[in-house]
Parts: structure tokens; sequence; C-alpha cells
């Protein structure tokens, strides 16, 4: 099992950073592990969107089918699932100044054969989170 969580603030107004990362598809630009998201769920991003992801960890591609789970003016939360993991990720924001604080944690439960990876991918899923922290800002801002 992997923990990891990150507080940071951005530049942005919550209604502005909540529209742009409750659409996945976004993770692409911000996500330093996704190699392509694409939305498969036909119309506007709501709870019960799909998303197709192609990730990297460690030169180790893998595919996930997320889904948008829970939205609201102030909580995401994304579930990706295959057959070794299902990947857990949460935002929640609040104003902060004029911009907004994001609490991004991420929980990734490893099934079968792959719970032996786990423990060795701790520490790699750290070194993510403080690049996913520095691409998130980025992006936001740059809105």
């Amino acid at each position: 099992m992997i923990d990891v969580e990150r507080t940071f603030v951005v530049a942005k107004p919550i209604d502005v950073v909540v529209g742009y990362l409750k659409d996945f598809a976004n993770a692409e630009q911000w996500d330093p592990g996704t190699k392509s998201c694409t939305q498969e769920t036909p119309g506007p991003v709501q709870v019960g969107t799909t998303w197709h992801n192609v990730s990297e960890i460690k030169g180790h591609e893998t595919e996930l089918a997320y889904r948008l789970e829970e939205l609201s003016p102030n909580h995401i939360k994304f579930v990706g699932e295959n057959k070794g993991a299902t990947s857990i990720d949460e935002m929640t924001f609040a104003a902060a100044g004029s911009g907004t604080s994001i609490t991004y944690h991420s929980h990734v439960e490893f099934h079968g054969v792959a719970k032996l990876a786990g423990p060795f991918l701790q520490g790699e899923f750290k070194e993510l989170g403080v690049t996913t922290e520095r691409q998130i800002t980025e992006a936001i801002n740059a809105l």
C-alpha cells in the first residue's frame, strides 16, 4: 500500500482550480507519471465520467480505468483500477487569500503478486509527489 499526501497553494480561485482538475485528461499536463489520459465517457465531466490512463512508473507502463467518484466545490475523488492495483486520488480545496490551498492524497492498494512491489515503490511515489505538486502548481498558475 502506498500513501502520499501534499498540501500546497496555487494562485487561482477554487472554482478555476476545481474546473481544471475535475477533468482527469488534464493529468497529462500535471501528473509526471501520466503518458496519456483519454476521456471515454461522452459529454461533460461529471460524477461517473471515465478515462483510460496510461502511466509509467520506474520504466514500467501500466493502464488504469479511472472514474470520477465524487465531485463537490471543495472535493474531487478519482478511482483508478486494473487487475494489479486500485488507485484513489483525492483532492480537497480551501480558500487561501486570493488563491487556493490544495491537499492532494494519493493512495494505491496493490493486488495479488503486485503487493510485493508496494514497499519498494513507496519512495518512488514520494518523489513523484514532489514533482506532481510542482507541475500542478505550474499548470494551474498558467491558466
